[in-house]
């Protein structure tokens, strides 16, 4: 079986190669089916592996990716050659940056928000988790000032997440922005519940205006609307999870 991915179309230089990972293709068995590149799920590590190998072969990654042991927050990390992680640790952070030909960046989500970074000359790159928490805590803000490059100098892609029509959120969420982002109010809507329909990407797109980001692509699909391509945890609960690698 082959392995699908979705290949981002953004303003990158030619030199990055960036993939996002669908659900397909892969060895795990319900409810993780099939590519499940989460080794915290309750997944067959086995399984896991296996995926994670078919994954590495499809894209010809240079290296093993840097896992995260990713808790929502906004901790950021650097790699180089010398301070890569060993394979099969899983460093505790949000984000991650290198500026190192060969180091494979990976975030993982199943209705979180994964955003990549690139600068215009390819020399630095960044991977963030942001799920509502990470954003509200300044993930990106961190990301970027991890990557010591003038914000105009970057590009940013927004992978596939939750969108607006399926993720439903209470008042703390929606005050937690409103406390701390100019303009956010345009991100949520009520619904006859009372309830909030949040629109992450659209939270996602202020924050990296704001720190002067001109050029952000992606953020048009909704893993909970498409259970044909992506796991979703909001719709499935217990569910695999899928990567975005970015690398030159």
């Amino acid at each position: 079986m082959t392995v699908p991915v979705l290949e981002p179309r953004w303003a990158a230089p030619d030199k990055v190669h960036a993939a996002f990972s669908l659900r397909s293709g892969g060895t795990s068995e319900p409810p993780w089916d099939t590519l499940n590149l989460g080794v915290h799920v309750g997944d067959d590590p086995a399984a896991v592996i296996e995926n994670r190998r078919r994954l590495a072969n499809v894209l010809g990654l240079p290296s093993e990716p840097v896992w995260l042991d990713q808790v929502h927050g906004n901790e950021v990390i650097e790699v180089d050659e010398r301070s890569r992680p060993a394979v099969g640790s899983r460093p505790r952070a949000d984000a991650v940056v290198t500026r190192t030909p060969g180091v494979v960046l990976a975030i993982q989500v199943a209705d979180c928000l994964p955003v990549l970074f690139s600068s215009r000359d390819g020399r630095v790159l960044g991977a963030a988790h942001a799920g509502w928490r990470g954003l509200a805590a300044g993930v990106l803000e961190a990301t970027v000032a991890a990557m010591a490059t003038p914000p105009a100098d970057l590009v940013a892609w927004l992978g596939p997440a939750i969108g607006p029509a399926h993720f439903e959120v209470g008042d703390e969420v929606r005050e937690a922005f409103l406390a701390s982002q100019r303009g956010a109010e345009s991100a949520f809507r009520q619904n006859p519940k009372g309830r909030w329909q949040c629109d992450l990407p659209e939270l996602a797109r202020q924050r990296l205006a704001a720190l002067g980001l001109t050029r952000v692509d992606g953020g048009e699909w909704c893993t909970a609307a498409d259970p044909v391509r992506f796991f979703s945890h909001r719709r499935d609960q217990r569910t695999g999870r899928m990567a975005a690698l970015i690398w030159c």
